[in-house]
């Protein structure tokens, strides 16, 4: 029996309807050679020493691309806020605000259909692009998910769409465009620059690209918020399931890389002062501080960790509403908008900006009230001057239509960048109404959930913050009016719901915690934060999933939970396993090869040997048989040997039937009758096979021998691996000896990775179909595998926790009854399996 494997599978079988309705396409892993000549420690320790200086370069790369994406917000905004503000200021006088109206307009629309054209360019660049990487790292990618043309549109797209006036972030596009660095930055090449080589032999590997995935999207959250040690914990949250040891240094070291290199790059071009590193993320929160002549005032107190606990409640609904919401309007785009011609997606993304500006435009007018300037405010300036601002908080204070010495509170919220409007709710001494805080709260919160899910790139960090921000304000301003808490700090509350609000959309525990202790630099905010985020998942997850996680099951991709359900351990591997199996032989012709690939879409095969009663007629007048019988019985007297030094150094009791199977004269047993051949069978838990004979096609007329003839397995050979031997002419006549066969390099065999070329493009006049490939020197002859009574939660860990694609189960005397994939373990697919199972009992 084969229960070993030296690497992971990196692949999955699945239906051609699954695999059509799902457009997904599964990680392909290196193949297994016997000719790969094992590691010396040298090359080892350069391995190593190339893969940290990847890993440096990741991190330096996406902080660059979080300086372009800044950097170009900042000139586009602040253009654009620059013309509406002095059109607004001379309309006002004159009584021409529609012309201001239509210049903002004019900017909002030209900006969002350029990103809605960048995303008709590469449609993955749509959204955050978070769920699409934790797709990936769980096992499963989208196509062109980490391309370079991929990262182009998206850093692009999403400076657009901020810039335009959506209530978007870029901080979530941060971390997808940090994965694409990480998944091409070590590859050395490009399917967009194919003139473009380079000879670079490391990480040709799915299991090394995985990982460096993993590094570039913790370094995006690094340099999105200034938090590596909150990046590193988010990827190892949110986005790996495949972890190691090894792997958190390096993940580490990469969010230090991005962090410090966009420090270092923005606090030189913003102050002029290089090396000072002033500025850590694109998104800061500034210094909370009380002011020094309120001596009641307290950044929290234990009072206020009741008041905490209850904004998590509320956090946590309003986040499940937000989320149903928005699924609602995902389904619906996918029926209604999706199937229609691309220009009616790029004709929604115009709507959704024309009803943001509009809203923003009137609400500022209309709804908004003059508010008393504060004299305490100016004391803010230094501490807003150290979070990068070009403007302290006066200059950010927005007094459209309102007199002198007072500012239209309405109009400061949304007439300022996002990332300005937070540090208002957290740092402003001046209030704000609550009745604008509810007004703001109430159209953001509606026009965000509107927002996202449209064609254009978009995150949802800052406009969840920004929502929650104001909650939280809206919180202390009813407890100091109307309860006389006095002792309260605004900010505090405002920090406090935009952890709540955030907590309820996204439901992330340990990673946002640490990601908003590092953003406030205020480490006695841990507690607070922590119970908060704690109380809105639990609440938020009583009434539905995550924001992420419903966007990747509305996608139908099969994503694997952490663990299973308790009552699933009711069902076995021979219960969720599928049996009818596309295998091939040790040896086998090309024509079958050809044919096994081009009717299927599995991504690996087992091979196998049949256990025939009549081997000898075999053997005498098919050389090909005789083959596969030959690398049958040395495979069993290999195993058998190895069977023998061990129970004889354990000094244990040898392997009767091992020794029957490898004895030279194998005692040939009579076929036994049709009518007791399918119970014999099933008690040995054999299923029905198709079958694939190596110089035959599929045929339709199996005997019911044929249809239950016991499989010897020996190993599994993946899709790619047999494309690239019928693509290079690896094969040999039925006049020659399999040795006559060429053999490939490790080099040769992963030299079109991650691309390997499809069955369909090959050239059949350049075959000959009577030839013969011995795939043995190329498979995997140690896969995992499970017996038959394997309970459903041991195969799930082994299956999640290793990476694994494909899980063979074997009996005990190593015949191969089915295989497990991805798909027979998702949640549906289990719950089915339970449901039959009741019924059977």
């Amino acid at each position: 029996t084969i229960l070993g494997e030296t690497h992971e599978e990196e692949d999955e079988i699945l239906p051609r309807k699954d695999y059509e309705s799902l457009d997904y396409d599964c990680c392909i892993n290196d193949p297994y050679l016997e000719v790969l000549e094992s590691m010396d420690n040298k090359k080892a320790q350069r391995y190593e020493a190339v893969k940290w200086v990847m890993v440096f370069a990741i991190g330096v790369c996406t902080g660059l691309v979080g300086l372009f994406v800044d950097f170009f917000v900042r000139l586009f905004t602040q253009l654009k806020f620059r013309v509406v503000q002095s059109s607004v200021e001379e309309c006002t006088e004159k009584g021409c605000l529609a012309l201001s109206l239509l210049e903002l307009l004019g900017f909002n629309l030209t900006f969002v259909f350029l990103a809605s054209l960048l995303v008709l360019i590469q449609p993955v660049a749509a959204g955050s692009g978070i769920p699409e990487i934790k797709c990936y790292l769980n096992g499963v990618k989208v196509p062109g998910v980490v391309r370079l043309r991929t990262v182009v549109c998206k850093a692009m797209g999403v400076l657009f769409s901020v810039a335009g006036g959506l209530f978007v972030g870029k901080e979530g596009p941060m971390i997808h465009s940090g994965a694409v660095v990480g998944a091409g930055l070590p590859q050395f090449q490009s399917i967009s620059l194919r003139k473009i080589q380079f000879n670079f032999p490391y990480f040709r590997s799915d299991r090394d690209k995985r990982d460096f995935v993993s590094a570039g999207a913790a370094a995006g959250v690094a340099a999105a918020f200034g938090a590596p040690i909150g990046g590193t914990l988010f990827s190892l949250e949110e986005g790996s399931s495949f972890w190691n040891q090894g792997l958190t240094w390096k993940v580490l070291f990469c969010s230090m890389a991005a962090t410090f290199t966009l420090n270092f790059f923005r606090s030189g071009i913003q102050f002029g002062s290089w090396g000072s590193f002033q500025l850590p993320g694109l998104l800061n929160f500034g210094e909370f501080k009380c002011s020094e002549s309120d001596k009641k005032c307290h950044l929290w107190t234990a009072v206020d960790l009741g008041f905490f606990i209850l904004m998590g409640i509320v956090g946590g609904l309003l986040g499940a509403t937000f989320n149903c919401l928005n699924k609602r309007l995902a389904k619906y785009r996918m029926r209604n908008v999706h199937p229609k011609p691309k220009l009616v997606r790029v004709l929604e993304s115009l709507l959704v900006s024309l009803t943001t500006t509009v809203v923003v435009f009137v609400a500022s007018m209309v709804l908004g009230e003059c508010r008393q300037m504060s004299s305490t405010s100016h004391s803010g300036n230094d501490t807003l001057s150290l979070q990068g601002m070009s403007e302290d908080v006066n200059s950010s204070i927005k007094t459209f239509f309102c007199p002198n010495e007072t500012y239209n509170d309405m109009a400061t919220l949304f007439f300022n960048p996002q990332e300005s409007a937070i540090l208002q709710l957290f740092h402003q001494d001046g209030t704000f109404s609550p009745v604008t805080l509810s007004l703001f709260f109430l159209l953001y919160f509606l026009l965000s959930c509107w927002t996202y899910g449209i064609s254009v790139p978009s995150g949802l960090f800052v406009p969840s913050l920004l929502c929650g921000a104001a909650f939280g304000r809206l919180v202390a301003n009813l407890l100091k009016s109307y309860i006389g808490l006095d002792h309260i700090y605004s900010g505090t509350f405002a920090l406090i719901g935009a952890a709540a609000f955030l907590g309820g959309v996204v439901r992330m525990t340990i990673s946002l915690t640490v990601i908003l202790i590092e953003s406030t630099n205020e480490i006695t905010y841990g507690l607070p934060i922590m119970i908060t985020l704690m109380v809105a998942k639990w609440t938020g997850d009583f009434f539905n999933k995550g924001i992420y996680d419903i966007h990747v099951n509305l996608r139908g991709v099969p994503l694997l939970e952490w663990e299973t359900e308790v009552e699933m351990d009711k069902l076995r591997a021979s219960d969720i396993m599928e049996p009818n199996l596309t295998y091939v032989y040790p040896h086998t012709r090309i024509q079958s090869l050809v044919s096994i690939l081009r009717t299927t879409v599995h991504h690996a095969f087992p091979v196998v040997t049949e256990n025939r009663g009549n081997e000898r007629e075999f053997m005498k007048g098919n050389q090909l048989i005789s083959n596969n019988i030959k690398f049958k019985k040395s495979s069993i007297l290999t195993r058998a040997g190895e069977q023998r030094k061990r129970s004889q150094s354990m000094k244990s009791y040898p392997s009767s039937e091992l020794r029957n199977m490898c004895d030279e004269h194998i005692a040939t047993e009579e076929p036994p009758e049709k009518e007791d051949l399918l119970q014999q069978m099933l008690e040995r838990r054999y299923t029905p096979y198709p079958n694939l004979y190596p110089d035959q096609s599929p045929s339709e007329e199996w005997t019911m021998e044929e249809r239950f003839r016991p499989l010897t397995f020996h190993g599994l050979i993946l899709r790619s691996q047999l494309v690239t031997l019928l693509v290079r002419g690896v094969c040999y006549s039925e006049s020659q000896s399999s040795a006559s066969q060429p053999r490939l390099s490790h080099a040769e065999m992963s030299e079109d990775y991650p691309r390997y070329p499809d069955i369909h493009d090959l050239d059949l006049t350049l075959l000959d179909p009577r030839m013969i490939v011995d795939v043995t020197p190329y498979m995997n002859p140690s896969p995992f595998a499970v017996s038959p009574n394997t309970h459903v939660s041991q195969v799930f860990n082994l299956f999640r926790t290793m990476g694994l694609r494909h899980l063979p189960v074997v009996n005990a005397v190593g015949e191969i009854v089915g295989i497990i994939t991805r798909h027979n373990l998702t949640h549906e697919f289990l719950q089915a399996r339970l449901r039959q199972h009741y019924q059977t009992i």
